[in-house]
């Protein structure tokens, strides 16, 4: 037995094999399964012993065409990435380029290999790149050498350029993600404040609000503010802001972006169940125009807790030039007083009797009328007024109000009446004529309370001796007299026996056209000298909750102690 092989020659159209005895036995016949001829690719069979003939064969068998022409030329069969090459024998063949793979004869031709995802035919032990038929093997940043052998990469000498930059590298890249990581908890946090506060502006009635407005044509008298816009006007509600705080909320100053200077009063109590009545009322006070009442701008209903936005009066309250110093402030003349209370009752009469609805401010007293830059008195704080039906006379309603202004009839009855905001301006016009606070812990008895201290000295003919002996000099006493006679007929313990606020306007009007002694020195608002002053609360600007002494008594906050007052009531007014 034996074996033999050879090469094909290039170039054949034809290959036949014939297998031939030589005396080893007597003749090959076709059917004899000694003898095996076969092709293979070179190197391709490796021989095992005789039985592996009878095994199905794996040798390779490679057949390669040509393209019958002369060579290679331009207009070659081969496509796109592959080369073409001439064989012996005539014509030429197709094949692709270094780095693809593919059928050169096909479109689209050899396509690139990405030799970074095959490691073990293309090592790489740095940063591997694919480039178009190769790739690129470095080694990392800082390092050298060969990166595609197996710790080919070594570190520089001077490792500090190398660690310096790997941590920044660092750095950078955690602060990447933590601002990504900041960034998506923005959107989620403004995702769910907007629909909170779309939550809150259904809540409080926005959008029964907006129906109004556009159905009322109210659009230039009512202005709906964003929280954006508020928190910018007050530097986010900044403590610097403050112009008053009390027991129902929190008032700042804010600059809007068209510059104008505003009070936006931060509630800090609601009833929810209220929002279409809370809607009902700000669309009639914000329509309320008077020279005399602050005007109501607006409001946010973007919070849990409605937000009112006023004009903002920058003079200080009525209470504060009443009581700073003795005397009060240089400028409160009798005959300013008068003039303070002409159109403060005025404005009063306005709300009670000229507006859509009646409006009761059930917490009138020095502190919440206002005085501009000009002197002009303005009331202020609607926060605890409530309108009335045309038609209707009283509402039942909690006891509310501020302890020395509270009607005592409204206290022992629960009904609200325009008579109970007439008795709390007779507590206001008591003060001017006296320059006393309401309240007086310092005096005693009777004295404590002014409106009852009043009453009695007016029914007894003492009133010259409670007024601010200034006054006694800047008015006639008959003038004197009869404001005194109209405060006390307001502080009537029976609403019936007081005047309408409109009859105490005419009335306080036609008493300051009566001429002052000869002997006094006319004195003018427009005489009157520019003051620096500092804000003082008021219920726009609210007083303190805490009481505070001076020479004159003591002042209290906005919520009444209704144990407290039960007692006042008995022991003075009884």
């Amino acid at each position: 037995m034996g074996c033999c092989q050879t090469s094909i020659p290039k170039g054949l159209s034809k290959y036949n094999v014939t297998l031939y005895t030589f005396n080893n036995h007597r003749a090959v016949f076709p059917f004899n399964d000694c003898g095996y001829a076969f092709l293979g690719e070179e190197g391709s069979f490796e021989f095992r012993g005789v039985h592996d003939l009878y095994a199905d064969s794996d040798v390779v068998e490679r057949i390669e065409s040509t393209v019958p022409v002369v060579g290679c030329s331009e207009s070659s069969a081969c496509k796109e990435n592959s080369s073409c090459y001439e064989v012996d024998g005539g014509g030429y063949r197709c094949r692709c380029n270094n780095g693809y793979d593919g059928n050169p004869y096909l479109d689209p031709g050899c396509q690139d290999i990405n030799e970074c995802e095959d490691p073990e035919t293309n090592p790489c032990y740095g940063d591997c790149i694919n480039t178009l038929g190769s790739y690129n093997c470095t080694c990392p940043l800082g390092s050298f050498g060969d990166a595609k052998i197996a710790n080919g990469c070594q570190w520089h000498k001077d490792s500090k350029f190398s660690t310096t930059t790997l941590i920044i590298a660092t750095v950078f890249g955690l602060l990447a993600i933590l601002l990504g990581i900041a960034g998506i908890l923005y959107g989620i946090r403004r995702r769910r404040l907007t629909k909170l506060q779309e939550k809150f502006f259904e809540q409080n009635g926005g959008v029964l609000l907006k129906q109004k407005i556009n159905s009322q044509g109210s659009h230039e008298a009512m202005t709906l503010f964003s929280t954006t816009q508020l928190r910018r006007a007050t530097r986010n509600y900044s403590k610097d802001n403050i112009i008053g705080r009390g027991a129902y909320g929190i008032v700042y100053k804010g600059i809007l972006s068209d510059q104008r200077v505003v009070a936006i009063k931060k509630s800090k109590i609601v009833d929810g169940s209220q929002a279409e009545q809370f809607i009902n009322e700000v669309l009639i006070l914000t329509q309320v125009i008077h020279r005399n009442v602050v005007k109501l701008l607006g409001c946010c209903l973007e919070e849990e807790v409605p937000i009112l936005v006023y004009e903002f009066i920058s003079n200080n309250t009525l209470y504060h030039h009443i009581h700073s110093g003795l005397g009060g402030m240089s400028w409160l003349s009798w005959e300013n007083r008068l003039r303070v209370a002409v159109e403060a009752a005025s404005a009063l009469a306005y709300l009670h009797s000229e507006t859509i609805m009646s409006i009761i401010h059930r917490d009138v007293k020095s502190t919440n009328i206002l005085l501009d830059d000009n002197y002009t008195a303005k009331i202020s704080d609607f926060g605890a007024s409530r309108l009335v039906p045309l038609h209707h006379e009283q509402v039942t309603t909690l006891i509310q109000g501020t302890l020395g202004y509270l009607d005592p009839e409204y206290f022992n009855t629960s009904q609200l009446t325009e008579k109970s905001d007439v008795y709390s301006f007779g507590v206001v016009l008591a003060e001017l004529i006296t320059g006393k606070k309401p309240i007086g812990v310092d005096r005693y008895n009777v004295e404590k309370n002014l409106a009852t201290h009043f009453v009695k000295s007016v029914t007894e003919n003492h009133l010259y001796e409670i007024v601010e002996p200034r006054k006694l000099h800047e008015g006639t006493l008959e003038q004197i007299q009869a404001v005194g006679d109209l405060t006390k007929r307001c502080l009537s313990l029976q609403g019936i026996d007081r005047p309408t606020m409109k009859e105490v306007a005419v009335e306080l009007d036609r008493l300051r056209k009566f001429t002052t002694h000869p002997w006094v020195q006319q004195q003018t608002f427009q005489d009157t000298r520019s003051l620096v002053l500092e804000v003082e609360h008021s219920d726009l600007y609210e007083v303190p909750l805490v009481s505070y002494g001076t020479r004159d008594g003591e002042s209290y906050s906005s919520s009444t102690d209704m144990v407290f007052f039960f007692f006042f009531l008995k022991g003075n007014f009884y």
